[in-house]
């Protein structure tokens, strides 16, 4: 049976929810890995579907868990996501994990702290550094975050296998065309307050990175120091922060049918990591950016004073399309008609640190 599945990470373990697609009675299984950071939960498709977990403990460091049977039982891959000998490089953490559908080998790549990419082509047991990226010429010019330095989003091509995107923090957005040998930064236009350059061809705080679903070339980017969205594949970015009522903010989700349409959540600065003004207010674009409109219905408007983090907002891909947002304060917000209304899905959950949506058969 055809169901939707929210994948939940939190700051003490990870948490999966099933409903029929209606979406209006859920089933919640765990916590899995409790007390462990999970940073991201993901599902992998192809002839072995598999749900995969990023977490962090505090005695035993970063490491990857695999479930295919939903949650029932996990593995560990039979080689762990570590740096080769002679590196002087360590995981420190484990940030997002995507597949490219569109490569031969449905290849997953995960990003990690310190700012490197890793890739799998047999489903996730044996993995293999993306040397070209972490020996990038700009490298010394590369900066941690205030959570660290991380690559956290990998955006694929639609119909280019060998065009992938990689958001950094700090270092901005890097682009391969021929399947990771080589990378090049593509942040012009993109601003950097808090470096003496405002405009420097690296060093840029991307938050959050995603691409249109089906024009290759549009990408939006929620960055420390404004909304973005590049019109020819990262070659240059138009800043479209006008109408916000900030320009900081860490998550941002794209329409999966129309992918005009975009979604951010404002936090009024990085000193003052929470909704402006105690509003908890969702902004949507239906034009690319060009202008915004606060989406507020069933969300609440005062002393509401949360932080959403970059990775906790997501949509499910069902024609009347769901948007979920959750909370560090434990809350999973959600909206079953592209944004109009909202309601309160879940409370009490741990600090919320990803969500993520598919549709399995169970």
């Amino acid at each position: 049976m055809k169901q939707v599945m929210l994948m939940i990470g939190t700051r003490k373990g990870g948490f999966l929810a099933f409903s029929d697609l209606d979406r209006k009675h859920w089933e919640i299984k765990g916590p899995f890995f409790k007390g462990i950071e999970v940073n991201h939960v993901s599902f992998i498709s192809g002839p072995e579907p598999a749900i995969f977990a990023a977490g962090k403990s505090a005695w035993w460091g970063p490491d990857l868990r695999i479930s295919r049977d939903f949650g029932e039982s996990w593995l560990e891959p039979q080689r762990s996501i570590r740096f080769a000998e002679g590196r002087n490089l360590s995981v420190e953490r484990i940030w997002v994990i995507k597949q490219n559908h569109r490569s031969d080998e449905k290849a997953i790549y995960v990003g990690v702290d310190p700012g490197a990419l890793f890739r799998s082509t047999d489903g996730g047991n044996c993995w293999e550094e993306v040397r070209s990226l972490t020996d990038h010429p700009t490298r010394d010019k590369w900066m941690p975050g205030a959570g660290g330095l991380m690559v956290h989003s990998i955006c694929f091509d639609p119909s280019n296998p060998q065009r992938i995107y990689a958001g950094i923090s700090a270092a901005g957005v890097f682009r391969t065309d021929d399947g990771g040998k080589s990378w090049s930064a593509k942040n012009k236009g993109v601003r950097a307050d808090f470096l003496p350059e405002k405009f420097p061809d690296v060093g840029q705080c991307t938050h959050h990175l995603e691409i249109h679903p089906a024009n290759r070339q549009i990408l939006y980017q929620q960055n420390h120091c404004g909304v973005y969205r590049s019109e020819n594949g990262g070659e240059d970015w138009t800043d479209m922060s006008e109408g916000l009522p900030s320009r900081f903010g860490f998550p941002m989700a794209v329409h999966p049918h129309d992918g005009d349409t975009i979604y951010v959540l404002p936090e009024e600065a990085d000193e003052c990591r929470m909704t402006p003004n105690g509003a908890f207010r969702i902004f949507r674009s239906k034009n690319r950016g060009n202008s915004w409109e606060a989406l507020t219905e069933g969300l609440p408007q005062r002393h509401a004073y949360q932080n959403v983090l970059r990775s906790a907002m997501c949509t499910d891909t069902l024609g009347s399309t769901g948007i979920y947002v959750g909370t560090q304060g434990g809350q999973i917000l959600a909206s079953f008609d592209a944004g109009d209304h909202w309601t309160l899905l879940f409370n009490w959950f741990p600090p919320i640190y990803s969500i993520e949506a598919a549709l399995v058969e169970r």
